[in-house]
């Protein structure tokens, strides 16, 4: 499962290195997004800086779909879903494969957002174990949701639709778990945020067995 998971994540991550998309669109897209709850809100830092957690994360939230729907949409011409699917590989060494290379690029883009929210809402990078252990678990929670709902909606003709309406309700416990331990590092009162830490590895760990398991099935359905 492990080797299966590496080769699979290998492909993606090589795929996305070579076509930029990522870099080209998924990042600008995500900037935009800091950009407009910026202009939103208002130039005033003071109304910036604790709306800065929330910010970020729904910023992240929306990159997900599009990284999840990037994933899925390299395979969908010259049938190569069907060869994944045929390939012989362990069917929850794809789905780890996939949910690392999503988990590995939302990664970089967070470091990307976290420089942003620092120069755009004046936040104040306090607690960074807490900001990145936030980051980490939420972000595994995030790539295994989308990973797992992927595959139901990549066979459908209204994937672009159907993936957010599956997506989002699920990971409403992740955003929020993830928001409030962010404001607490924020707010320098980093020991507060063990409790929503704890939330986030529970759920990241909850949706990555659900993913290894219920994979398989919704790969051959769809």
């Amino acid at each position: 499962m492990l080797r299966d998971a590496v080769l699979v994540a290998g492909k993606d991550l090589r795929i996305e290195v070579r076509s930029r998309v990522g870099l080209n669109q998924i990042g600008p897209f995500a900037i935009a997004v800091l950009l407009l709850f910026g202009l939103a809100l208002g130039p005033d830092r003071r109304v910036l800086a604790p709306a800065s957690a929330g910010l970020f994360w729904v910023a992240v939230l929306l990159s997900t779909i599009l990284t999840v729907q990037r994933s899925y949409a390299i395979e969908s011409a010259d049938a190569a879903r069907d060869g994944l699917r045929l390939s012989g590989l362990d069917p929850a060494g794809i789905f780890l494969g996939k949910a690392s290379a999503v988990a590995a690029q939302l990664l970089v883009l967070e470091a990307a957002l976290t420089i942003g929210v620092a120069l755009l809402y004046g936040a104040r990078l306090s607690g960074a174990l807490v900001l990145v252990g936030a980051c980490v678990a939420g972000t595994l929670g995030l790539a295994a949701v989308g990973t797992l709902y992927g595959v139901v909606a990549s066979g459908l003709r209204v994937r672009e639709t159907l993936l957010p309406l599956l997506f989002l309700p699920v990971v409403a416990p992740v955003l929020l778990a993830a928001t409030k331990a962010w404001d607490e590092a924020l707010a320098g009162t980093p020991g507060r945020a063990g409790g929503w830490l704890d939330v986030l590895v529970v759920f990241a760990v909850l949706y990555v067995a659900i993913g290894i398991v219920a994979f398989g099935p919704l790969l051959e359905d769809g």
